[in-house]
C-alpha cells in the first residue's frame, strides 16, 4: 500500500476488498463478483458525502449487498468476506506509520465481527434479505447446515485427510464464542441434531469419526458446551420413554451407539461389520481375520477416546457438569432391566452402546485408579442409602435385606445432618477439575427429610456410576458371549447328530434342517467374532476394567476394617448393604480375563485374592453361595497348569492369608455349599465341588498347604473337616452309582440302534429322540464319572496320612459300607454289563478307580490303632463279601500294583473275616435283645444311648451324629438339632451294659448287629471288568 494515501482512502480500498462493492462504478466483466451498489451511492450523494467506504457506512452498505441478486449464496458470501479480510490484515502488518496500521486494524477488526454477526443472522433467518432463494438457501431448508462443512474441514484438516478448504483462520472460533447466545443456540442446536442424524446406524465400519471429531470441537467452546446440554434431545423427555428411545433419539445416543456388537435386525448398523469382516471365518486366512481384528480394536477405540473428551469436556465446566451427570443416570435407570437374562432389545439400549459406555466411564474413573488408589477415600458408602440420582436401594444386597437397612437407618441414624441438610465434613469443598463436588438430585428419599439435597464429590459419584455401568455394559456383553458360545457348541452337536441321522435315513426334511443349522451356525460364528474383536481382543480395556475392580475390593474391604482375619463377628450394615453385583461383576470379569492368554499380565492380583479369602467361606458377610462359589472359580482359573502363568503360583504358595486360611476356607464351603436354597441346589453343589476339589488336588501337593490341611483335620475331626468328609463320601457314592446305571441304560440304547433292521422300521420322530437321547447319555456319564474319579482320588490322597477322622464311631462304618460298595461294582458279579467299547472315552478308568479303592482300604487300616476297620466292613450288609477282597487282589497282580499294597490288603481282607466270624458268633450268644435296647434307626444294639430334645426319642450317638453330618434336624420330627443338644441316657446305658455283662460278651468298640444271614455273593473268578 502506497504510504501517500490518507486513512480515509485505505479504508475505503480495504473495505471495497473485504465486501466486493464499489460506489463509483459499474465492475468490469472480468471482475463479476464485484456489486456497484448505485441506489446506496445516491443515497450517500444525497447526504453530502464522499462516496468511499468507511467503517460508519460498513454495516449498511454490507445490508445492501446482502439484498442485492448476486451468484454467490450469501453464507459463501460472508465467509469469503471474513478470508479477505483475514488476507488483508496480513498485508498492513508492512505499514510504517504504527497509528495507521491500528486505525486500519481496528476497521479490520471490525469488517471481520460484522462478516460472523451477519452469517449467523442469515442461518438463523435465512429470508431476511430479499434475494435469490435458490441460491441462499440455509439449514432450514436443506439437509444440513452450511456450517457443517467448514467444522469438518476444520477438523479433518487436524487431522490430515481434509478434502474440504478450511474456513479463514478465526472464523469458525468467533462465530461461536461470542456473548450473543440468543442468536447463536439455535444454529448450534441445529448443528449438534445435523452431528445425530449423520451416525444414526452407523457401525464401526462407518464413518462416525468425522462427526465425532465435529461434536467434540463445538462442546470445546463454553457456549457450545451450554447449547448441547439445554438440547431439548440431551435427555429425551416422554410418556414412552426407555433405553432404547434414549440411544436412539438423543443427541450422544447415536454416537455411542457406533459398534462392531450385533443389534436387533431393526437397529442394525451399517456397514454390517460380521459379514464384511468374518463371513467364512473359516476359509479365511489368520493374516486377514487379525488385520480385521485389529482394524476394530483401532477404530473403537478412537470412539472411546472421542467420547471420553466430550464428556470430560463437560464435566470440567460446573455450568454443564450436573446435565451430563442427570444424562449418565437416565441413560443408567432406564436401562436397568439389562440386567435381567432376557433383555428386550426394543426397551433397552444395545450391548454396543453399554459397552461404549463402559469403555468411556472407565477412562473417566483413570485419575483416581493410580496404583496406590489415594482418592478412595472419597468414595462415600452413604451414596447408596442417600443417592437419589442412581436407583441403587432395590439392587440385591451383599447380605441385608431393604428392611433391614430401612430400620437400621431409621435406627441408627448414622450420618451427621446439619440443619441446612449438608453433611458436616468436608465432602463439599470445591475441587479441582474433575475432582470438584458435583450437588444433585441427591436427596435422600424413604431415608432423609432433609430439605436440601446432599453433596457427593464427582469421584464418588463417577465411581457408583461406573459400576452400574460396568454391570449393564462390558460385564452383560461378557454373559451373552459365554451363551453364544455355548449356543455355537450346542448347534454343532445337534448338527453333528442331525448329518449323523442323515447317513442312517436321509431325507428332505433332515436336509432342510441341516441348512437351515449351517446357516445359523454361520451367523452365531460371525457374532463371535465381533464380540472376540471389540471385546476380547482390546487388552487395555480388560486392563483398565481390572484396575477399577481392584479399587472396588479394596474399598469394599476398607467397610469391613481392611485386609485382616478373622473377619469381626457382626457384619457392618454399611458392607451388607452394598449391591451384590459389586462383587460378582468383579469374580466375573477375573474368571472372563484369567481365560484371554495374556490378559492378566502386569496386573496386581494380590488384593483380589486376600478378598476372595476374607469373604469365601462368610455366609454372614455374603449371603448369596453361589457368589463365594464364584470366587473359588477365579481361584481355578488361577492354578498355575490352568493359567499358564508361574506368577500366579505365588498367590497359593507365598501369599499369607492363603496359606493360613485357603484350605479351612475351601473345606468350610465345600460343606455350605450343600444348601443353597435354590430348587436347583442338589445338581448344582457338583460344579462347585467340582472346582473346590481341583483346588485342593493342587494345594495338597504345596507342603505349607498340606501341613495346614493336616493341622485343621486334626483339630476340627469333629467339626468342619468330619462334615467335608460326609459330604465327599456321599458324593462320590451318588455319582458313580449314577455313572454305573447310566452306562446301563445307554447300552441298551446301543442295543436298539445296532439292531439295524428293526432300528429302521421305527418312525423318523422316534429314532431322533432316541439319538438324542443316547448322546444326552453319553453326556452326563462323562460327567459324572469325572467328578466320581475326582472325589475317589481325594479320598485316596488325603486317607494316606489323615485317618483319624475317616475312623470315628459316627464315620467309620459309612466309609468301609462306601469302600464295599464300589468293590463290588468294580469286581462283583454285574462287572460284565458294564464293559465298554470305548471306556476311556467316559472318563470311566476302572483299573484306576479299583487301585484307589484298595489304596483307601490300606491307608485306613495302617491307620486303625485300635482294630476297628475290619469289624466295620464286615458289618456292612449290604455289599460285604469276602471273596471280593480275593478277587480284587487277583486283578491286581495282574494289572500291576505295588505287591506290598497288595499283601496288607489280603491281610485286611482276613481280619474283616475274622471280624465277621466272630460278629456272628456274637449276635448267636446274645439271643433275643429287648427292643428298648436297639437303635431304632439302624436296628442295632446301642453302645451310647441319647434322648432327642425335641421327640424324646432314644437313639445310639453314633447313629445320629452321622445323620447329623447331613442334616441339622430331628429324623423323627424335622425340629432343628445340634449334637451339642443330644441329652445322655445314663440309665438306659447301665442295662444295656449289665445285659451284655450278664451274657459274658462285653467286647469295647464292637457293634453288635441284629442283621445275620449275609446273600453268598458270586465268586469272582474269570473274565473280569478290569480284563
Amino acid at each position: 500500500m502506497a504510504s501517500q494515501r490518507s486513512a480515509e482512502d485505505m479504508e475505503d480500498i480495504i473495505l471495497r476488498k473485504i465486501f466486493q462493492v464499489t460506489l463509483t462504478e459499474t465492475p468490469s466483466d472480468s471482475n463479476r463478483s464485484v456489486v456497484h451498489l448505485e441506489m446506496t451511492a445516491a443515497e450517500i450523494l444525497s447526504e453530502g458525502k464522499d462516496l468511499k467506504l468507511s467503517r460508519d457506512l460498513m454495516e449498511r452498505v454490507l445490508i445492501d449487498r446482502l439484498s442485492a441478486d448476486a451468484a454467490e449464496p450469501h453464507f459463501e458470501y460472508l465467509v469469503n468476506c471474513y478470508r479477505r479480510a483475514h488476507d488483508e490484515f496480513k498485508k498492513i502488518a508492512s505499514i510504517k506509520d504504527k497509528n495507521l496500521r491500528t486505525q486500519m486494524d481496528d476497521v479490520i477488526k471490525q469488517a471481520k465481527k460484522l462478516s460472523v454477526s451477519y452469517c449467523r443472522l442469515h442461518l438463523a433467518n435465512p429470508d431476511l434479505f430479499n434475494s435469490n432463494r435458490s441460491l441462499n438457501s440455509t439449514s432450514t431448508s436443506s439437509s444440513s447446515s452450511p456450517l457443517l462443512p467448514l467444522i469438518f474441514a476444520v477438523v479433518d484438516n487436524v487431522f490430515g485427510d481434509s478434502g474440504t478448504p478450511p474456513p479463514p483462520p478465526g472464523f469458525l472460533e468467533e462465530f461461536i464464542k461470542d456473548s450473543d447466545l440468543e442468536t447463536l443456540d439455535p444454529i448450534l442446536k441445529g448443528l449438534y441434531e445435523d452431528l445425530r442424524g449423520s451416525v444414526l446406524n452407523v457401525s464401526a465400519l462407518g464413518n462416525f469419526q468425522q462427526p465425532l471429531r465435529a461434536l467434540l470441537f463445538l462442546v470445546s467452546f463454553a457456549a457450545g458446551a451450554k447449547s448441547l446440554v439445554s438440547h431439548p434431545w440431551w435427555i429425551p423427555k416422554g410418556a414412552y420413554l426407555n433405553g432404547r428411545v434414549i440411544e436412539m433419539t438423543s443427541i450422544l445416543g447415536p454416537f455411542f451407539h457406533v459398534s462392531a456388537l450385533p443389534d436387533h435386525t431393526i437397529f442394525k448398523s451399517q456397514p454390517d461389520v460380521g459379514q464384511q469382516c468374518f463371513s467364512e471365518a473359516s476359509n479365511r486366512r489368520p493374516a486377514d481375520l487379525l488385520s480385521s481384528f485389529t482394524t476394530i480394536k483401532t477404530v473403537m477405540n478412537h470412539l472411546y477416546d472421542g467420547l471420553g473428551e466430550v464428556l470430560l469436556s463437560l464435566l470440567k465446566s460446573t455450568d454443564t457438569r450436573e446435565n451430563v451427570l442427570e444424562y449418565l443416570a437416565e441413560v443408567i435407570n432406564k436401562n436397568a432391566s439389562r440386567a435381567h437374562i432376557q433383555v428386550d432389545p426394543i426397551s433397552c439400549a444395545s450391548s454396543g452402546m453399554f459397552v461404549n459406555l463402559s469403555a468411556v466411564m472407565l477412562r473417566l474413573c483413570e485419575p483416581f485408579l493410580d496404583a496406590n488408589l489415594a482418592k478412595r477415600d472419597k468414595i462415600d458408602s452413604k451414596f447408596v442409602f442417600y443417592g437419589n440420582r442412581l436407583d441403587l436401594r432395590g439392587l440385591t444386597a451383599l447380605h441385608a435385606s431393604l428392611e433391614e437397612v430401612s430400620e437400621w437407618i431409621n435406627k441408627n441414624n448414622p450420618w451427621k445432618i446439619d440443619n441446612s441438610g449438608q453433611l458436616k465434613d468436608d465432602e463439599n469443598r470445591p475441587l479441582q477439575s474433575l475432582q470438584a463436588s458435583s450437588s444433585g438430585s441427591n436427596a435422600a428419599g424413604a431415608f432423609h427429610n432433609s430439605t436440601k439435597p446432599l453433596k457427593f464429590s464427582f469421584i464418588c459419584e463417577c465411581f457408583f456410576m461406573t459400576a452400574r455401568v460396568l454391570n449393564l455394559g462390558l460385564l452383560k456383553a461378557f454373559s451373552d458371549f459365554k451363551h453364544l458360545v455355548q449356543d455355537i457348541s450346542r448347534s454343532e452337536d445337534t448338527l453333528s447328530t442331525l448329518k449323523s441321522m442323515q447317513g442312517q435315513a436321509p431325507g428332505p426334511q433332515l436336509a432342510l434342517d441341516i441348512a437351515r443349522l449351517e446357516k445359523a451356525i454361520e451367523l452365531y460364528s460371525q457374532e463371535k467374532l465381533c464380540y472376540e474383536a471389540q471385546i476380547l481382543r482390546d487388552g487395555s480395556l480388560i486392563q483398565r476394567a481390572l484396575s477399577f475392580y481392584r479399587l472396588m475390593v479394596i474399598w469394599l474391604v476398607g467397610l469391613v476394617g481392611g485386609f485382616k482375619m478373622p473377619l469381626p463377628s457382626t457384619c457392618p450394615m454399611e458392607f451388607a448393604s452394598m449391591p451384590e453385583h459389586f462383587v460378582e461383576d468383579a469374580m466375573e470379569l477375573l474368571i472372563f480375563a484369567s481365560r484371554i492368554p495374556k490378559a492378566l499380565d502386569g496386573v496386581l492380583l494380590d488384593d483380589f485374592m486376600n478378598f476372595i479369602i476374607m469373604f469365601m467361606a462368610s455366609p454372614e458377610y455374603i449371603r448369596n453361595p453361589y457368589l463365594r462359589a464364584k470366587m473359588v472359580e477365579v481361584l481355578n482359573c488361577w492354578m498355575p497348569r490352568r493359567s499358564g502363568s508361574s506368577a500366579t503360583a505365588t498367590l497359593f504358595e507365598g501369599h499369607q492369608l492363603s496359606l493360613e486360611y485357603l484350605v479351612r476356607n475351601l473345606l468350610k464351603l465345600y460343606v455350605d455349599i450343600e444348601f443353597t436354597g435354590s430348587h436347583t441346589q442338589f445338581y448344582d453343589k457338583f460344579n462347585i465341588r467340582h472346582n473346590i476339589a481341583e483346588l485342593l488336588e493342587y494345594l495338597w501337593q504345596v507342603p505349607s498347604h498340606r501341613n495346614t490341611w493336616r493341622q485343621i483335620a486334626k483339630e476340627e475331626e469333629k467339626g468342619v473337616y468330619l462334615n467335608f468328609l460326609n459330604f465327599l463320601i456321599n458324593d462320590s457314592i451318588y455319582l458313580l452309582d449314577e455313572s454305573l446305571n447310566k452306562i446301563l441304560e445307554l447300552k441298551e440304547l446301543e442295543a436298539e440302534m445296532s439292531n439295524t433292521a428293526e432300528w429302521e422300521q421305527r418312525p423318523a420322530q422316534e429314532r431322533q429322540d432316541r439319538t438324542r437321547l443316547f448322546h444326552s447319555q453319553e453326556n452326563i456319564i462323562r460327567i459324572d464319572m469325572k467328578l466320581a474319579n475326582e472325589d475317589v482320588s481325594m479320598l485316596a490322597f488325603t486317607s494316606e496320612q489323615i485317618t483319624v477322622p475317616f475312623l470315628l464311631s459316627e464315620m467309620v462304618e459309612r466309609v468301609a459300607s462306601m469302600l464295599n460298595y464300589f468293590l463290588l461294582q468294580l469286581v462283583g458279579p454285574q462287572r460284565k454289563s458294564l464293559s465298554l467299547k470305548d471306556p476311556e472315552k467316559y472318563e470311566f478308568r476302572p483299573k484306576q478307580l479299583l487301585k484307589q479303592i484298595v489304596c483307601i482300604y490300606v491307608h485306613l487300616a495302617r491307620g486303625d490303632s485300635e482294630n476297628i476297620f475290619p469289624a466295620a466292613i464286615s458289618r456292612d450288609g449290604r455289599s460285604y463279601n469276602e471273596q471280593l477282597f480275593t478277587a480284587a487282589a487277583e486283578v491286581l497282580w495282574r494289572i500291576g500294583e505295588d505287591g506290598r499294597i497288595i499283601q496288607e490288603f489280603i491281610e485286611l481282607g482276613s481280619k474283616a473275616k475274622v471280624a465277621a466270624s466272630e460278629a456272628m458268633d456274637a449276635e448267636a450268644a446274645l439271643g433275643d435283645i429287648p427292643d428298648e435296647f436297639l437303635d431304632p434307626i439302624q436296628y442295632t444294639l446301642m453302645k451310647d444311648p441319647v434322648i432327642l430334645p425335641s421327640s424324646r426319642i432314644t437313639v445310639d450317638r453314633p447313629v445320629i451324629q452321622r445323620h447329623l453330618l447331613s442334616d441339622n434336624s430331628d429324623p423323627f420330627n424335622r425340629s432343628h438339632l445340634t449334637a451339642d443338644m443330644l441329652i445322655p441316657d445314663h440309665e438306659l446305658k447301665a442295662k444295656i451294659e449289665e445285659f451284655i455283662r450278664s451274657h459274658a460278651l462285653k467286647r469295647p468298640g464292637e457293634g453288635l448287629s441284629m442283621q445275620s444271614g449275609k446273600e453268598t455273593i458270586q465268586t469272582t473268578t474269570g473274565d473280569m471288568l478290569i480284563d
